[in-house]
């Protein structure tokens, strides 16, 4: 059986300033096409289809319209909710699009409530566990803790008890679920391999955010989401990661959604499938008049840059002046090549004892941009810590 894994859709979201509506339609249109050209037997979407809780006008159209072109494939679409959705909303009118070939996951009360589908090996159940907050879904679930362990053993124990108890021998099982999953048991004292990005929420509860791979022993194969890196867990714990990067941290991503063909007592066999890229991402960092003058420079006009400038001082306008090359710049940092040391082995108040609020000032400037305040910055410089002495001596008169 073919299944096409998909998540982290973050529908509205932006990068930077720019909207990425139109990507993510070309995304969603590809999708399909993939899904019809591979003949896959059901969609997997494992979460985060929306970037906030209460999504965007635009967003909700394009959710719209991506749930006509999937009905249109007339396969099984199994969708979760992502800590990024709003589980009600997401799942309103879940019963009637089932009927027509949708099935949305959202509440944590039907995670045992498959998906059945069958081949020539025989049935297949497909269980979607949304994304499960510990804390608001402990007592339902009647999980041990408030963890994202507890309460994701809670709700694998409901499918493996419907597994044993209503499905057949030998059902072939497949789980949805968006979480935080490592190799290993996700003990705090293991430290979490898979690779993160700065794009993605946090979910840490109690120090922990992370569960391991352990907790889905026994499960064919296991659609994972959250994290917007496509990778393998283990061979039957995957990641298909986001279609579109949402941060410079993923700009060496190969955004992919995944193929998997599903045969009795083997692993999983997956394939991976390119996104359509609507812009590349590049990190620069150098000085500004040679960024603005290198002819090397000239393929990055049509990237989304993150530029990280090593001026000693922050130029005037720098964004402005860099946009009028590089066009799509979304991210200006400053990190001087040259700061002055520092001492190290002294307290902030021992490096301030006996100092005048007119010298602290003074070198803060100059700690954070590398250069002495010019003549008439030491003026407003002095007129505020005068203005500002003068104002405490009138306070303690009153």
């Amino acid at each position: 059986m073919r299944f096409l894994h998909t998540s982290d859709w973050h529908l509205g979201r932006r990068f930077h300033s720019e909207a990425l509506v139109p990507a993510q339609r070309a995304f969603l249109d590809h999708l399909v096409d993939t899904a019809r050209t591979e003949n896959v037997d059901a969609v997997l979407v494992a979460g985060d289809i929306y970037d906030r809780a209460i999504p965007s006008l635009d967003a909700v159209r394009l959710f719209n319209h991506a749930l006509h072109q999937l009905a249109d494939l007339n396969v099984p679409i199994i969708m979760i909710s992502g800590n990024h959705d709003s589980a009600h909303r997401l799942g309103v009118a879940s019963g009637l699009l089932a009927r027509t070939g949708i099935h949305l996951r959202t509440d944590p009360a039907t995670c045992h409530t498959p998906v059945l589908l069958e081949d020539a090996h025989g049935p297949v159940a497909i269980y979607g566990i949304p994304y499960l907050e510990p804390s608001m879904v402990r007592a339902s679930l009647e999980a041990e803790a408030i963890s994202h362990r507890a309460v994701l053993t809670a709700a694998l124990d409901r499918i493996r008890t419907d597994l044993a108890t209503n499905q057949p021998t030998g059902t072939r099982c497949v789980v949805l679920a968006h979480a935080f999953v490592t190799p290993g048991t996700g003990q705090p004292e293991e430290r979490a391999t898979a690779e993160e990005s700065t794009s993605e929420r946090d979910i840490t509860v109690g120090g922990v955010a992370h569960v391991g791979a352990d907790i889905f022993d026994g499960i064919d194969y296991v659609a994972l989401g959250h994290l917007h890196g496509a990778q393998s867990i283990t061979d039957r714990v995957h990641y298909s990661g986001s279609p579109l990067a949402y941060s410079f941290s993923e700009a060496r991503h190969t955004k992919t959604i995944t193929l998997l063909d599903l045969t009795p007592g083997a692993a999983p066999a997956l394939t991976h499938r390119p996104c359509p890229v609507p812009r590349r991402l590049e990190r620069v960092t150098g000085f500004i008049d040679d960024l603005l003058t290198n002819p090397a420079y000239e393929p990055l006009k049509d990237a989304w840059l993150e530029i990280t400038l090593t001026d000693t001082a922050l130029p005037f306008e720098a964004m402005a002046r860099l946009r009028r090359r590089f066009p799509h710049t979304a991210d200006l940092k400053h990190k001087p090549a040259h700061i002055p040391a520092q001492a190290t082995n002294t307290t902030y108040s021992e490096r301030i004892r006996g100092r005048s609020d007119l010298d602290i000032t003074t070198d803060f400037i100059h700690n954070m941009r590398g250069t002495d305040p010019t003549p008439d910055e030491h003026a407003l410089l002095q007129q505020a810590v005068e203005a500002s002495r003068l104002n405490e001596q009138q306070k303690e008169t009153v």
